[in-house]
């Protein structure tokens, strides 16, 4: 008689077959510029050693990180970086999920199904990422710098500024985000953690008929609380439950992008001699493209995620103005004293409870 496997004991089951999206996307992703090896090794170089240089200007500034190690990034292509943050994911959602998930004996297919769609999301992404700070990748887990140079190179000649500077200026924004996560100590569980009750939410085994039921409730509700704030499709089909989730996580996401645009900028005048204008040349490209690639950013979140950089970095400025730089750093204290999403528009509710 086969005794039962302690619940406990269990490996959950993925939602997404991550190396099926992984083979997708790095199949489907389209290749890079046509560079020189000159201009190719250099660039390379550059963005690896910059990646040093750039944090220490950052814990400079910010006053995080004293006495952590200072590791160079990782240099990849589009295939590349597909890979890598389809198996972070991997590492994310295998901490987040808490029980086997659902599904039953047409999960692996459900999950390959789900992997190949995921891996043509990753494929449109891959053209655009400049760079990431994985919290979860590498080989031990414990985060990933990645910066990929054809995406660098690509934007850099489109927007015709120098590419020493520019390359400085986005290791700047990403090692920003290495040095939050790295810096802050709770933060990666806590990330994860709710990213797992997020999760736990839609693997509930409700049918189609329960979720569309909430849609005019959630869509009112919506519009009445966030008025022009736009409405994710997963927002219209969340429980109440996870809607607090949700805007927890949407809060620390817009702050630790937020951060990094200002600290960007912040350090730029000093070791960046060109910022103004990459900053204004920059800002420009987020907002254009053509009507189907603004419709692809907006079902992908891309658009939302632009609108992040603008909150978080208004408000990371307003307190930093109020109450300096050691002031702002109260927010990484604990997960109690990060800013609501009602904070991040309105950062001097955030300065009243804090300070």
């Amino acid at each position: 008689m086969r005794s039962a496997t302690p619940q406990r004991d269990r490996k959950p089951r993925p939602l997404i077959d991550w190396s099926v999206a992984a083979s997708t996307g790095a199949y489907l992703v389209r290749g890079g510029p046509v560079v020189d090896p000159a201009e190719a090794e250099r660039v390379v170089t550059e963005l690896r050693d910059f990646t040093v240089e750039a944090e220490r200007h950052v814990r400079a500034l910010t006053g995080l990180g004293a006495g952590l190690p200072l590791p160079p990034g990782e240099v990849v292509d589009r295939p590349g970086w597909v890979r890598a943050v389809a198996s972070g994911l991997d590492e994310l959602t295998s901490r987040a999920l808490r029980d086997e998930g659902q599904g039953g004996a047409l999960a692996p297919l459900l999950a390959g199904g789900a992997g190949v769609q995921t891996g043509a999301v990753l494929a449109f992404l891959g053209t655009r990422v400049l760079g990431q700070y994985d919290p979860f990748g590498g080989d031990d887990h414990r985060g990933r710098l990645l910066l990929v140079a054809p995406n660098v190179v690509t934007a850099q000649r489109a927007m015709r500024v120098s590419g020493r500077d520019f390359r400085m200026w986005v290791c700047l924004h990403e090692c920003t985000h290495r040095l939050q996560f790295t810096a802050v100590e709770w933060l990666r569980d806590h990330f994860a953690d709710e990213v797992g009750r997020l999760i736990d939410g839609f693997t509930e085994s409700e049918g189609l008929p329960t979720l569309l039921s909430r849609l005019p409730g959630n869509v009112r509700r919506l519009r009445e609380a966030r008025g022009t704030d736009s409405v994710g499709v997963a927002e219209l089909v969340q429980t109440p439950g996870q809607q607090i989730v949700f805007d927890r996580l949407l809060a620390l996401s817009t702050l630790l992008e937020g951060h990094a645009d200002y600290v960007m900028d912040a350090v730029g005048p000093k070791v960046v001699p060109s910022v103004a204008t990459i900053r204004r040349r920059f800002t420009a490209r987020r907002e254009s493209g053509g009507p189907i690639d603004r419709l692809l950013r907006g079902l992908l979140g891309v658009e939302a995620k632009v609108r992040q950089y603008a909150l978080g970095s208004a408000f990371t400025r307003e307190v930093v103005d109020a109450v300096g730089m050691d002031g702002f750093n109260a927010v990484w204290t604990s997960p109690e004293t990060l800013p609501s999403r009602a904070e991040i528009k309105d950062p001097k509710a955030w300065l009243r409870r804090m300070h």
